[in-house]
């Protein structure tokens, strides 16, 4: 157990000794700010004010009264304003997190769930039309780092990507290859409408052209179901690529067309109408999801009998349901703000609780180099893709800056910044410290000096040093925190905070210094603030280098 889940225990167990409630809310401890105020301070006497009906200030009182000082390794207490406690601890007992540290190593901060929440993630899922773009990219950021940290903090965790390849565009992508194709034998190029002109499929039909010349005597339903096939495994196996390349793993690959062939677009219409929330009207089958707060009833199936997209969709998370994930999460771009009570409301129409829905909408992402807004790729002359951003500035600085900010926010990227090589750049700045941290303890290991768990710990007395310990104490409930509020910009949030305090420390104090005892100290102090900030930036997949 840490100092803080030690400290929120104790002072629980002082509101049930001191008989202040019956029932005790939750009581959070957090660091303050000023650290003159201490190591740690709870608002837990206000929060119980209207619970208890006393001043807060009392309520405080009686808790310091029937607290076991000891027990929490609580040095002095104080109350502050309105009914603040203030804590400051046994440094003794604060050093000790390096040893917990060095015992977990690559696990310290994940935490066990005895009954772990099934959570599918859903991220990406663009279309397999053209290439990925930045919007995609801050997606991909966002899903696969929330997939990490509610990993990490013991839930049960799938990443799943929702191909798109049945429907219109996907009819259209086949049509556009078919034109390309008849183009490349010679015929005059007959792109539909709402074709797709993008190079990779005039590569496509050329080299289909040259390898399958007899595909033009094909009836044309089998040629186009032929080269609907080839152009969707054509652009999945270059966003795969894409995507591997960023960092990005999935655990499913999930096709659209499978919900047709299985027959789960009537099982779940089937449902529905069960359930009562399906009629007719106007040559077309509707969905009552007024029922469930939306704005309107939508359409499920026109009157030629074509489905919109809102039926595979409901159908699609019809399956994730009957695969039993308690809670299911969606990431969607802008664009897809209206749809989010239409498909909460199609999960209420299947018997569901709505809520067991959670859809975060990505804002825009802008680029800026030089101060201007750039829209269009240099090597291209087109819109700038996913491979465009990591050629500019690398995996590492595009994981880290697509994450900073929370996913509500309009985000302005600075390539410059992104580019640079000193403290203003935050992934840089965070990458420098575990680079430091490696140096030093290169040349310790030069010295004679092991990083020995014998050693102790307790004669850290240094101000920047108990400082930077607190930090990597907070690390647990950081990630915990972030997996409950669904907050992935927490984590790069900590680990500058925490490359901060090893910085600070740095230019404060000599780790390698003439008391042995004390570098043999600050030797296992920094690994463990090593540890740390790797499995900090392990969350983000931002690499930990060792030099710089």
């Amino acid at each position: 157990m840490n100092l803080k889940q030690q400290l929120k225990e104790a002072i629980e167990a002082a509101i049930k000794k001191a008989d202040i409630v019956e029932e005790i809310p939750e009581v959070k401890v957090e660091v303050p700010k000023d650290k003159n105020n201490g190591d740690f301070s709870t608002n837990a006497a206000m929060t119980l004010t209207k619970l208890a009906r006393k001043n807060p200030r009392d309520i405080a009182q009686a808790i310091i009264d029937n607290i076991d000082k000891k027990a929490a390794s609580v040095k002095e207490i104080s109350i502050a304003g309105p009914g603040f406690i203030n804590f400051k601890m046994e440094t003794a007992e604060l050093a000790n997190v390096i040893y917990t540290v060095l015992d977990k190593k690559e696990n310290y901060g994940r935490t066990a769930q005895e009954s772990a929440e099934k959570v599918l993630i859903e991220f990406v899922s663009a279309n397999p039309t053209g290439d990925l773009h930045i919007g995609h990219a801050r997606n991909a950021s966002v899903g696969a780092t929330l997939a990490n940290i509610m990993d990490f903090a013991g839930y049960d965790v799938t990443r799943e990507y929702y191909i798109n390849d049945a429907g219109n565009q996907i009819n259209n992508l086949a049509k556009s290859i078919e034109a390309r194709y008849f183009e490349a034998l010679g015929e005059e190029l007959n792109m539909p409408e709402d074709g797709y002109n993008g190079k990779d499929i005039k590569v496509i039909g050329e080299k289909l052209a040259s390898e399958h010349p007899e595909y033009k005597d094909l009836e044309e339903a089998e040629r186009i179901s032929k080269f609907r096939d080839l152009g969707v495994e054509y652009e999945m196996r270059k966003l795969k690529g894409d995507l591997e390349e960023f960092r990005i793993k999935f655990d499913n690959w999930f096709s659209e067309t499978s919900l047709y062939e299985s027959g789960e677009i009537d099982e779940a219409m089937t449902k529905m109408k069960e359930n009562g929330y399906i009629f007719e009207a106007d040559d077309a089958t509707w969905l009552r999801t007024t029922d469930f707060k939306d704005d309107k009833d939508r359409v499920l199936v026109k009157g030629d009998g074509t489905l919109t997209y809102l039926m595979p969709d409901i159908a699609y998370h019809y399956d994730k349901v009957e695969r039993g994930f308690d809670k299911l999460i969606n990431l969607f771009g802008a664009d897809h703000h209206g749809y989010i009570n239409r498909l909460k409301a199609s999960l209420g129409a299947l018997g569901e609780n709505p809520d067991k829905l959670e859809i975060q909408i990505m804002q825009l992402v802008r680029l800026l180099e030089n101060g201007e807004e750039v829209k269009m790729s240099k090597r291209t002359g087109k819109a700038v893709t996913l491979r465009d951003l990591i050629d500019m500035i690398g995996v590492d600085a595009a994981r880290y800056f697509m994450i900073m900010r929370s996913t509500d926010t309009h985000f302005d990227f600075d390539l410059d910044l992104a580019r640079s090589e000193s403290s203003d750049n935050p992934v840089y700045y965070a990458q420098y410290a575990h680079a430091r941290i490696c140096s030093i303890l290169r040349q310790a290991k030069e010295q004679g000096f092991e990083v020995d768990l014998q050693n102790p710990v307790d004669i850290i007395e240094n101000e920047q040093a108990l400082e930077l310990l607190k930090k990597v104490l907070e690390f647990p409930n950081i990630v915990k925190g972030a997996a409950e509020s669904r907050a992935t910009q927490r984590i790069p949030n900590y680990i500058h905070d925490l490359a901060a305090s090893f910085h600070k420390f740095y230019n404060a104090e000599k780790v390698l210094g003439e008391n042995a005892d004390k570098t043999r100290a600050y030797i296992l102090m920094i690994e463990a603030v090593r540890q740390t900030l790797e499995n900090a930036l392990r969350l983000i997949d931002v690499s930990a280098p060792e030099k710089m």
